[in-house]
C-alpha cells in the first residue's frame, strides 16, 4: 500500500468503529476502502474482522450505562452468538473463494436495503414498544433470542457487513426496550461474534490476513469506537445512514467490476 492508501484504510476504520458503535454497518465503509487498496474479496472480509475487534471493544465500554441490568440477558445470548460466529468463520474458510466472491454482492445489497429500512423498522419498533405491558422473557422469548444470536452471529461470522441491524431488527421485537439499550446489546455481541470469528481466521487462515491492513483498521476502529460511543449519537442519523449506503452501491460496483 501506498502512504495514502495507508492513511484511507486508517480512517476508514475510524469511521467504521464510530458508526458501528452507534448504529451498526461500518463494514459498508471500510470494505470498500480494502477493495480499493487491492485486496482481494475474501482478504478484506478476514482482515476487516480482525481489524474492527477493538472498536467493538470501546463501543461497548462507551456503552456501558444502558448494559446495566442486561448481565443476565447477555450471558444467555453471548454462547449461541459465539456458536454462530464459529459457524459464520468454518464457512467462510471452507466454501470456495469463487462462491464467497459470488455471494458477496448480493450480501452487501441486503446490507444497504437493511440501513436503508432501518428509520422505518426504528419507528415501528418504537409504536410497539409504547402499546405493549410489563416485558416478560418467558423460556419461548429467550429460546427466539437465542436463534436470532445464532443466526446473526453465523451472518456475523461469514461476512459481517449489518449484522448489528440485524440484530438490533431481531431483539427489537422480541424486547421491550429503548432503542439505545438494544445498541447496547448490539454492541457486546457484535464485539463477541467479531472476536471470536477473527480468532479463528489466525489460528486457520494467518496466510489470507493482511496484517498491516488489519492493523490500519484496528487503530483506527479503536479511536472510532470511543468516539463513537460518546459524540456520535450527536451526529444526524440521516447523514450517517446516506454515507453507507453510498459506500455500499460503491462496493457493489467495485465487485462487479472486478
Amino acid at each position: 500500500m501506498t502512504a495514502w492508501e495507508m492513511v484511507a484504510v486508517a480512517a476508514a476504520g475510524l469511521a467504521a468503529g464510530g458508526i458501528n458503535a452507534v448504529v451498526g454497518s461500518g463494514t459498508l465503509v471500510t470494505f470498500p476502502v480494502l477493495l480499493a487498496v487491492g485486496l482481494p474479496p475474501l482478504t478484506a472480509t478476514i482482515s476487516n474482522s480482525l481489524g474492527l475487534v477493538p472498536g467493538g471493544l470501546t463501543g461497548s465500554i462507551g456503552y456501558r450505562r444502558e448494559l446495566a441490568g442486561q448481565r443476565g440477558l447477555l450471558l444467555r445470548l453471548l454462547p449461541a452468538s459465539v456458536l454462530g460466529a464459529l459457524t459464520g468463520a468454518f464457512l467462510l474458510l471452507h466454501l470456495p473463494a469463487a462462491s464467497f466472491e459470488a455471494v458477496v454482492p448480493v450480501l452487501v445489497g441486503l446490507a444497504v436495503v437493511l440501513v436503508a429500512a432501518q428509520p422505518v423498522l426504528q419507528r415501528a419498533l418504537t409504536r410497539r414498544r409504547a402499546d405493549d405491558g410489563p416485558q416478560r422473557i418467558g423460556r419461548g422469548r429467550l429460546a427466539a433470542l437465542a436463534a436470532g444470536a445464532y443466526a446473526t452471529g453465523s451472518y456475523g461470522g461469514y461476512f459481517a457487513a449489518s449484522q448489528g441491524v440485524l440484530q438490533i431488527g431481531i431483539f427489537g421485537l422480541l424486547l421491550r426496550e429503548p432503542l439505545q439499550r438494544l445498541n447496547a446489546i448490539k454492541n457486546v455481541l457484535t464485539l463477541a461474534v467479531n472476536a471470536v470469528a477473527a480468532g479463528a481466521y489466525v489460528v486457520v487462515a494467518t496466510d489470507r490476513v493482511d496484517w498491516a491492513a488489519a492493523a490500519l483498521v484496528a487503530g483506527g476502529a479503536l479511536v472510532g469506537g470511543w468516539l463513537g460511543a460518546r459524540y456520535g449519537r450527536r451526529l444526524p442519523s440521516a447523514v450517517l445512514r446516506t454515507a453507507i449506503v453510498v459506500l455500499g452501491c460503491v462496493a457493489i460496483a467495485v465487485l462487479l467490476t472486478r
